[in-house]
């Protein structure tokens, strides 16, 4: 099959295209540099066109999603959108199911998206709702930081046991990268505690979160990752965490990457960017962060954008879901991997006039709006736990145009003006930066951009195309125009194939799952799995043969090879 698209406002920022009129060519579901004469032509009319959105911090599938979903059976009485020839039935705001996530992804021009978390015991039930999902590219980021091996050999300084274990474990959950929640912490909140800080020993393994921090990003390095440490700091929901979020970032420095990559990715730092001391005089830090990123190549982030209205938080930050749940007096969830990680699920309603929420919610703008290069900043929410991902157009219209903001400002909790940059931020985004924050820098934080986030020769053919022609907006101005085009493109093609054309669902192709397959020395393998093998007779409740997820529960694979640098030469 051949496209060709013609007469578009293009903006592909790995090749340096800045809104000019550029034809792109499609063949067999990949970008060539040209097509025959019987290619099917799409005329853009001077539309804006942009690589197909890549999400890298997201929670679509697994266990806490379902929690989330038992949790508000608001969302589906909320309605529920019937079959259709093409689609299948589909309802939920704060945790949809799994085809409303395909199609409402679909809807926007986004085409590939990542599990934020997942436990490799429940790494199949992730794998059987991300089968489920259409259309979209997807992945999931595995949890390493409070696993019992893994502090192990953190206390033992055995960085081939610990590389080892992380490609098995990365094999075992069919996974794309290092997740670390809360490193220690998950471990500490199965007796009922947690660490309150990066030098904290974690009891019975005698481990810091900073020493597992480290090691985590020394492996991740020596397997030639794609993708580097997803790191979820501790202290998240505490006033005063900024200064563990600085110090957790500080850490990257002692590691190289192996890759054009940085060695860390902080995420959702709308709730790791407080100051304070206490709910009284809690005020944002996003300004001392960004300073950070300024001054820092190694370390990329992404916003974690708050959204008013409702949200379900999920995490495998079990401490701080209880926490929430009390402060609240909320209804929540508790979950428990064992020798894993702990969870936890709590809905919230994000309010305007309440002070904490309004100062959270402009403390992803300031990252966004004071960090200089937008490669370090990714557009996010922390999906579904600073708002559901619908909600990205709202963002990119915030970020684009500071009437918008001004205007939103006014109906805030005054607290906003006192304890906040917020008000006195010009700056606007143009569309380069929007698509380096929802495309190209995503692929390059993932370390896919040889097939993700740009519209070169050899990428994959997927494509947005919105009904807005930049030459004749001022984002600034028209802005309810702007966040109107991003949530319904007039075109998205994934993989070749037009799948939504006027906001409407037209195909739904299978998406494929993206996973690493890192190796190491059959040696240090070996030597390792004596100690799983162990682990589980003597603590687990399932047998090893039940643990690993099978190739049947990925249908439609994708496997990215680690760069392998030989682990004996470290």
């Amino acid at each position: 099959m051949e496209l060709l698209i013609k007469n578009g406002a293009v903006y592909d920022p790995i090749n340096g295209i800045k809104g000019d009129k550029t034809d792109i060519s499609i063949k067999n579901g990949k970008i060539v540099d040209k097509v025959s004469s019987r290619a099917l032509v799409i005329d853009a009319g001077g539309r804006l066109i942009m690589p197909g959105g890549v999400d890298a911090h997201s929670h679509i599938a697994g266990a806490k999603v379902n929690v989330g979903r038992v949790m508000r059976p608001e969302d589906t009485r909320a309605g529920i959108i019937p079959r259709t020839k093409i689609t299948r039935p589909y309802t939920g705001y704060t945790v949809p199911n799994v085809y409303a996530i395909g199609y409402r992804y679909a809807q926007m021009g986004y085409t590939t998206v990542f599990e934020a978390a997942q436990a490799i015991m429940k790494a199949r039930h992730t794998h059987e709702e991300l089968e489920e999902i259409p259309i979209i590219d997807k992945g999931a980021l595995t949890l390493f930081g409070s696993n019992w091996p893994t502090m192990d050999y953190v206390r033992e300084k055995d960085m081939d046991k610990l590389a080892a274990y992380v490609a098995w474990g990365l094999l075992a959950s069919r996974g794309f990268g290092i997740k670390a929640v809360n490193p220690g912490g998950g471990e500490m909140w199965g007796f009922g505690k947690n660490v309150s800080g990066l030098d904290d020993v974690v009891p019975n393994f005698d481990v810091t979160p900073a020493q597992i921090i480290v090691s985590l990003m020394k492996v991740n390095e020596m397997l030639g990752l794609p993708h580097s440490v997803h790191l979820h700091c501790n202290n998240l929901g505490k006033p005063g965490n900024y200064k563990t979020t600085l110090a957790s970032m500080e850490l990257a420095k002692q590691v190289k990457p192996s890759k054009d990559r940085q060695v860390m990715h902080v995420t959702h730092l709308t709730f790791n960017s407080w100051g304070g001391t206490n709910w009284g005089d809690f005020e944002s830090k996003a300004d001392e962060i960004a300073n950070f990123l300024n001054n820092s190549e190694n370390v990329t982030t992404d916003m974690g954008q708050l959204i008013f209205g409702s949200a379900t938080t999920m995490t495998a930050d079990g401490p701080v879901q209880y926490a929430n749940a009390k402060l609240l007096h909320a209804k929540w969830g508790n979950g428990d991997v064992e020798l894993e990680d702990a969870s936890g699920v709590v809905p919230i309603f994000y309010v305007k006039q309440i002070s904490i929420h309004a100062i959270m919610w402009a403390m992803g703008l300031e990252l966004a709006l004071l960090t200089k290069d937008p490669y370090k900043v990714l557009l996010t929410t922390d999906h579904p736990n600073g708002g559901p991902f619908v909600n990205y157009p709202e963002v990119i219209a915030l970020l684009m145009s500071n009437k918008k903001r001004q205007e939103e400002i006014k109906t805030l909790n005054e607290a906003v003006h006192k304890r906040t940059r917020i008000p006195g931020i010009e700056r606007e985004l143009d569309f380069n930066d929007i698509a380096i924050m929802t495309r190209a820098g995503s692929a390059k934080v993932l370390g896919l951009l040889d097939t993700k986030g740009h519209l070169g020769a050899g990428a994959d053919a997927d494509i947005a195309i919105y009904d807005i022609k930049p030459d004749q907006i001022d984002p600034s101005v028209e802005h309810a125009k702007i966040k109107s085009a991003f949530s319904s493109a007039a075109y998205t093609i994934k993989g070749g194939e037009v799948v939504v054309k006027d906001g409407q669902i037209v195909a739904t192709p299978a998406g494929r799952t993206f996973w690493v397959d890192a190796s190491v020395p059959d040696q240090h393998t070996d030597i390792m799995m004596k100690d799983i093998r162990m682990k589980f007779k003597n603590y687990y409740s399932i047998n090893l043969a039940n643990y690993m997820v099978e190739d049947a529960y990925v249908t439609h694979p994708n496997v990215v090879r680690a760069g392998v640098i030989p682990v004996t030469a470290r």
